[in-house]
């Protein structure tokens, strides 16, 4: 009723109070049981599309590739099905949240990287790193949600490093 009120007085529905990320946000409603079907749907494709990438590795000459694409398109997916549930700009404003903007950015880089080392520069031992190092990236990203994970594993580490060491 605001904006047809906003519209009629000639306002044309332009509020100058809002900011980006509240025109975005008012965007992208979904209703909760929507949320849910492109969280699963997302989820799916993310995990299916990894378990093919893995399959394919098997596959002589163009199964590295197969791997890397499908392994980074599968995170990519993962990744985006939790916008779902909570929205693009909350699970963007959380991704860039101090305690996890760091594996963020890994993260995200990781992913760019594997496909710059596998497409253009071509150097099979640098994309494997780096697919290595998207693994790695996407767990400590996602343990970032969990309470405490990431602080057990570093105790857990260091305590199998202290144990190494003796």
């Amino acid at each position: 009723m605001d904006k047809l009120r906003a519209v009629l007085g000639g306002r044309d529905g332009n509020n100058d109070n809002r900011n980006i990320l509240q025109a975005a946000n008012e965007a992208s409603t979904l209703g909760w049981g929507t949320r849910v079907k492109g969280f699963l749907v997302c989820m799916v494709i993310g995990v299916v599309c990894t378990i093919l990438g893995v399959c394919c590795l098997f596959i002589p000459k163009i199964g590295l590739i197969l791997f890397i694409v499908f392994y980074t398109f599968g995170n990519v997916c993962s990744l985006v099905s939790t916008m779902f549930l909570m929205g693009p700009v909350k699970q963007l404003k959380r991704m860039c949240d101090k305690t996890r903007a760091f594996a963020t950015v890994v993260m995200i880089t990781c992913l760019v990287l594997t496909l710059c080392a596998a497409f253009w520069w071509k150097i099979f031992a640098l994309t494997l790193l780096f697919v290595i190092l998207q693994v790695l990236a996407f767990a400590w990203y996602s343990l970032s949600y969990i309470p405490f994970a990431r602080d057990a594993i570093l105790k857990f580490f260091s305590m199998l490093c202290t144990m190494c060491v003796k």
